[in-house]
């Protein structure tokens, strides 16, 4: 060892120097004068006296083979042994010095007769070693060093000591560097914490003096070359090439694929013949993958890439032998309002219309009949196999319920329906799937006056119907709700005729008269002259009187009544005329009745 050395040349130095001791004859001659001259410091340190000559000599071989000590000085060490947890460094001084390990973090290949700058942390410790301070040393030579690297743009090691927000902790030379996360690979970085405790090269981009900031990045090292290599694909680059690469990137819309340098992008509809929500149901990250070259622009920049496109078309493998009228069974991939599409092979598809789910001619939407994943049995309508389409239908597997209408729903027959819909003018009622029919505003009551239908009922009641008429060539159906029951007018025009008398509360005062309930079906009108009294004052609300019916149409179910009539003859026999000419013409007779009244008011007013 280097300290074994120092210190057998030293004893020889010493050993030369105390060759030469005191005369014992001398001491004896004249102890008194040995006492006073008597060095009693070297006696006390044990060291004998030396020559002049020998000391010199012996101080010229010290200067010449160590080096001076001096604090703040970075000096240059050799490791001479390396144990657990230290390095001792030979920094040609009196004894070696010690290092912890933790400051060779960022070298983890330091072995011995490695070359490292120190600094003297301490002179000597309690056990007369030199404390020496590696990290201390980088720091004062640090910025030198990466000014220098910045410059001139050499590569640097450092070491990854952590992660920190946005990116990693970088040790160069001593200085804590940043390491931001886009700079660490071309690639997208799934796992940053792969990368800490990584010795790896670096380049210097950026310094800030100021704030003494230093940010490096690796992935500018590997920038260059990937440029290259990345002109000399696209220079090769054809449509039709087949070429490996590895699945960089996943996306909602398409997978971004890595030849080696270039991106390509693979779409989502070139990944599978079949339908796919997502990218990942066919490929995983960093998977390798032959992809064919579909397209790119004149850069070569956008390349687009297919994968479904490696293998042969799903319609071309199709069966050679499967015909319009053939059942097949498939899988709902897609539903939209005016259909399904269901999957009857990989990759092939065929749109079930919603007209040919069923054989009502009510509209519906799809989702009324199916659900996506459910399993269907359907007929082939159509099938072109050049253009890739086929239509099938599910209504055709069941018989047309319309085939035999005649027999099932004959005119005058009743049945229960439920209500399906509302229009405007009607109700359409099914009696059972496939078969609608339509029910007019006005064959839903005998009595009630109906604005819409809603007022009468609602969507999934169910109903008692009449067939009115059946047209089998348009497949219509009339029915009626009213036609049920007989229709009370036909008696009401009897018990109500022009002439009878009711007694009756006026109901509700009106425009130009007043309104009065017989029964549940029949209102009738009083007009404001004829609810007149006998004292001459008139009815009001509330008011119980008699009444005579001077107007009654069954066909626009209209009834007028008259109190007036009651009391006055003249009025009265108008009303019995009128009453008698409506049985001789049966028309309405209350724009004559008026008419008469009022020239006998005229005449008694003196008009």
């Amino acid at each position: 060892m280097a300290e074994e050395t120092k210190n057998q040349e030293v004893q020889e130095v010493a050993g030369m120097a105390t060759s030469s001791q005191p005369n014992v004859e001398k001491q004896q001659e004249n102890p008194e004068k040995f006492l006073a001259e008597f060095n009693w410091h070297n006696y006390e340190e044990g060291i004998d006296p030396i020559d002049d000559e020998k000391l010199e000599e012996f101080e010229k071989l010290v200067a010449e083979n160590f080096v001076d000590t001096l604090d703040d000085e970075v000096v240059e060490g050799t490791v001479i042994n390396i144990t657990d947890r230290d390095a001792i460094i030979d920094i040609n001084a009196k004894s070696e010095g010690v290092i912890s390990l933790n400051e060779f973090r960022y070298n983890p290949d330091l072995k011995v007769g490695d070359k490292v700058e120190v600094l003297i942390d301490v002179r000597e410790d309690a056990t007369g070693q030199l404390v020496l301070s590696h990290r201390k040393a980088r720091v004062i030579k640090a910025w030198d060093r990466v000014n220098a690297a910045h410059e001139e743009g050499t590569i640097v090691n450092g070491f990854v000591k952590c992660r920190t927000k946005g990116g990693m902790i970088v040790d160069v030379f001593g200085i804590e560097a940043f390491l931001p996360g886009s700079q660490i690979d071309v690639k997208p970085i799934r796992d940053y914490d792969a990368y800490v405790g990584k010795t790896m090269e670096f380049k210097v981009v950026k310094i800030n003096h100021e704030f003494k900031n230093v940010v490096v990045s690796h992935k500018a090292l590997i920038e260059a070359d990937i440029e290259e290599q990345k002109k000399e694909i696209i220079g090769q680059l054809e449509k039709g090439q087949v070429l490996e690469g590895t699945v960089k990137n996943i996306t909602s819309y398409g997978v971004f694929v890595d030849l080696g340098g270039v991106d390509g992008l693979v779409h989502i509809t070139d990944l599978s013949w079949s339908r796919i929500n997502h990218p990942n149901e066919i490929v995983d990250l960093d998977q390798k993958l032959n992809v064919v070259i579909l397209d790119f622009d004149e850069d070569k920049t956008r390349i687009q890439l297919g994968l479904k496109q490696l293998k042969k078309h799903p319609w071309d493998a199709l069966s050679e032998t499967l015909s319009v009228g053939d059942k097949v069974k498939g899988k709902v991939v897609v539903i939209a309002d005016y259909g399904a599409f269901i999957e009857v092979a990989e990759g092939v598809e065929g749109l079930i219309h919603v007209s040919e789910m069923s054989w009502s001619t009510h509209l519906r939407s799809a989702q009324d009949f199916v659900n996506v994943g459910d399993e269907v049995e359907a007929q082939i309508l159509t099938l072109d196999r050049e253009e890739r389409k086929m239509s099938l239908g599910i209504k055709q597997l069941t018989p047309d319920p319309w085939t035999d209408i005649t027999s099932k729903y004959p005119v005058g027959s009743r049945h229960t329906g439920v209500v399906r819909n509302f229009t405007n003018f009607g109700v359409f009622v099914e009696l059972e799937e496939g078969i609608d029919g339509l029910i007019y505003i006005s064959d839903l009551s005998w009595t009630k006056k109906i604005k819409h239908p809603s007022e009468f009922c609602n969507v999934g009641d169910k109903l008692e119907v009449v067939v009115l008429e059946l047209d089998v060539e348009g497949r219509k159906l009339s029915l009626g709700h009213k036609q049920i029951e007989d229709n009370p007018w036909d008696k009401y025009e009897t018990e109500f005729a022009v002439g009878t008398k009711h007694t009756a509360t006026i109901d509700e005062m009106v425009d130009k008269g007043a309104t009065i309930e017989f029964n549940e079906d029949i209102t009738a009108f009083v007009p404001t002259r004829h609810l007149e009294k006998e004292d001459g004052s008139k009815l009001g609300k509330g008011e119980e009187a008699e009444f005579v019916i001077i107007e009654f149409n069954k066909e626009f179910k209209r009834v007028v009544a008259s109190h007036m009539s009651i009391h006055k003859e003249e009025e009265a026999k108008i009303v019995k005329q009128a009453a008698k000419k409506a049985q001789e013409d049966n028309k309405p007779t209350l724009g004559d009745a008026n008419a008469d009244l009022q020239a006998l008011k005229d005449k008694m007013e003196g008009k």
